[in-house]
This record gives structure tokens, C-alpha cells and sequence, in this order.
């Protein structure tokens, strides 16, 4: 690019009048930049902020985090998704204390030995926390700088990668690096959109070689996107003297850690209420009767559409409420009020808000102690 300097100076004067006051831009502290990192990996910012606050009420710097519970890191985490990056959070906060001091290294190859730490999140926290000068390369930079050089191939190509990441170190401001990553970013965020970019407020459409050549609709290159796998599932609400049923899942599992209500998948020729019965038996050797459909809840994930269907029931006559589990850690029966103390997959919490909505779905309690 030609004139790079102007194209610098243009970008950071949008900022500076432009930039959305994000609550960790107030102090740029590393333990707040890089929770707002990992929090923000395909998640929209707004729902981020209300996450970043919440988080740090609860866990106001690294020694609370590192002495919190799995449970409660997971249920601070909750509506986020992905889940062993909260896992991986709270092993890195003990990884600090024990190793580090507590704090966070500036060492960029220091930080990729930390779990859930990639070479992106380390160049954020090098870059946005301790200002140094590290390019940063995510979704809405990769766009913008197709944009400029009107790059045509798609940018996850391995060229088309490096060359990218070469053209950001080539712009970078060494006496600014902070303020012009998040520039850039902030740009594709607000201005230099995926569909209908505001090309007319653009701060640095001067340098646009798409939106001199009108290529601006096909840049970056358009990817085919795999279609979703549908996947139906089933779940059993079991009652017990006006409590439920829940079970938490292996470590090693699918949501592992996190809580359900017992199920599984679908089988051919099976329909969802025989699924229910079926899984809650091989899961917890619990035998279930009278079942009652209640919600059925659909939840995309990033290869899969999954549809879980709910039934209410209850155990058969003369069982034990003790399971015996096979494909959980622990068990517990709790009222519906306790269901808020733990922490769910997002099917699950779907069926948990239609639960605490209409509130008369349970059996009336018996007047017998639980377990």
C-alpha cells in the first residue's frame, strides 16, 4: 500500500472519536483483556459486555479465579457455549499462581503454553494489554484488508494467510500498535461490515482498492458453508416429590462437567418418548412411566442443529431413587428453585427457562424428606 502513513493516521483519528466504550479499554489490564478475548471468540460484543461485568464481579482478578470451583467458573460461564474455554480459563489462573506470580507473562511464546491460549489470543494480549508491537489477524481485519488490496483468494487459504498477517505487520504503527489493532478491528466491526458496509463513512475508503473497482460484495472471497447436521434428541424430566432429576456429565465427555437431564440421541424407528425411556435406562438404570411431553427445543451448535424433545415423568413403582450411573459423574434431586445453582448445556437451559416460566409443571411435592 502506498501512503501508509496517511492510512495510519486517518484509521486512528476514526478511533479516537469513533471507538465503543468497552468496559476493559477503561484500564487495559491483562487479566481483563484477556478474559474479554476468549469471552468474544464468535460472540457478538454486546452480549459480551453484559458477560465481562458479571464475570468480574464474581472473579475481580486472577487469585479469585484460580481459588474458585469448576462449577462455579462454569456457571459464570453459562450461555457462553463452548465450554472447556472456561475450563481452560480457570486452569491457566492456577497455572499463573503457581508459576507466574499471579500474573500474566508479556512473553508472546510464554503465553502459548497456557491452556486455551492460541497464537491470536496471545497476540491480543501482547499487543492490546502490554502495547507491543504484535500484528492481530481476526475475521474483521482479514476482511478489511481484502478490501483494501482487493484480495480474490479466500483468506483461510495458507497464502492467502501469510500474506495477510505480513500486510497487517507491514501497517502497524510501532509507537501505537494498541490503539491501531483495535482501530482496525473496531472499523470492521462498525463500518467495513460483512453485507452493506458503510463505505461512504469509511475513514480510509481512499485506500480501497475493492471499493475503487466496485468489488467491495465479494471481498473476502465467499466459502461455501457446510450445511448443519440435524441431530434429535430426547430428555427426561423425572419427578420425585416435587423434585427433579439431574446428572452431571463426564469430564471427558460432551459438555463435560456440566449438567442435564438424563437422554440421548434418537434412534432410527425410535420415536422421542421410547428414546427418553430408553436412554434414561442405559444412563442411570432409573425406569421411567407416564411420561408427558412438555418442550421441545432446537439449539445450533457449529456443525450441528439439535432438536430435544422433553417429557415429564416419573419413576416406575417400588425403585430406589438411586441410580446407577453410567455415563454421568454425580446425581442430584432438587427443587425447581435449585436448578439456577447449577450450570447447563443450552438445550438444557432453554428447558429450564420454559420450566421457571410456567412454574405449575411439577407434581405437587409429597410430604416425604428427599435424598
Amino acid at each position: 500500500m502506498k501512503n501508509i502513513q496517511q492510512f495510519r493516521c486517518a484509521l486512528l483519528a476514526w478511533f479516537a472519536e469513533k471507538q465503543r466504550p468497552l468496559p476493559w479499554r477503561s484500564r487495559y489490564l491483562p487479566y481483563e483483556i484477556w478474559i474479554s478475548e476468549i469471552m468474544g471468540q464468535q460472540t457478538q460484543m454486546e452480549r459480551v459486555v453484559v458477560y465481562f461485568h458479571r464475570w468480574l464481579e464474581r472473579f475481580p482478578d486472577i487469585h479469585a479465579l484460580a481459588a474458585a470451583s469448576e462449577q462455579e467458573v462454569f456457571k459464570a460461564w453459562e450461555g457462553l457455549g463452548y465450554y472447556s474455554r472456561a475450563r481452560n480459563i480457570r486452569a491457566t489462573a492456577e497455572l499463573l499462581i503457581r508459576e507466574h506470580g499471579g500474573e500474566l507473562p508479556r512473553d508472546q511464546a510464554a503465553l502459548l503454553t497456557l491452556p486455551g491460549i492460541g497464537p491470536y489470543t496471545a497476540a491480543a494480549i501482547c499487543s492490546i494489554a502490554f502495547n507491543q508491537p504484535v500484528p492481530l489477524v481476526d475475521a474483521n481485519v482479514e476482511r478489511i484488508v481484502c478490501r483494501i488490496e482487493d484480495i480474490a483468494e479466500p483468506p483461510k487459504q495458507t497464502a492467502t494467510k501469510k500474506r495477510l498477517l505480513q500486510l497487517c505487520a507491514a501497517l502497524l504503527p510501532a509507537d501505537e500498535p494498541r490503539q491501531f489493532n483495535q482501530a482496525l478491528m473496531e472499523l470492521g466491526a462498525l463500518i467495513c461490515t460483512p453485507r452493506n458496509p458503510a463505505c461512504a463513512a469509511c475513514p480510509v475508503r481512499d485506500f480501497c482498492q475493492a471499493c475503487s473497482a466496485g468489488t467491495v460484495s465479494q471481498r473476502p472471497a465467499p466459502v461455501s458453508k457446510p450445511e448443519k447436521i440435524n441431530i434429535v434428541m430426547a430428555c427426561g424430566i423425572i419427578e420425585h416429590e416435587g423434585t427433579m432429576y439431574i446428572q452431571q456429565r463426564l469430564a471427558d465427555d460432551v459438555w463435560g462437567g456440566l449438567w442435564e437431564f438424563p437422554g440421548g440421541r434418537v434412534e432410527p424407528g425410535e420415536t422421542p418418548e421410547q428414546a427418553a425411556v430408553r436412554e434414561i435406562a442405559e444412563e442411570t438404570e432409573l425406569y421411567v412411566t407416564a411420561l408427558r411431553p412438555f418442550a421441545v427445543v432446537t439449539h445450533c451448535y457449529t456443525k450441528h442443529r439439535v432438536t430435544l424433545h422433553s417429557f415429564f415423568c416419573r419413576l416406575a413403582d417400588g425403585q430406589s431413587i438411586a441410580p446407577h450411573l453410567h455415563a454421568a459423574s454425580q446425581f442430584r434431586w432438587v427443587t425447581q428453585a435449585e436448578l439456577n445453582h447449577f450450570a447447563f448445556p443450552s438445550g438444557h437451559r432453554k428447558l429450564i427457562a420454559a420450566l421457571l416460566a410456567s412454574p405449575n409443571h411439577l407434581s405437587a411435592p409429597a410430604c416425604v424428606g428427599r435424598r
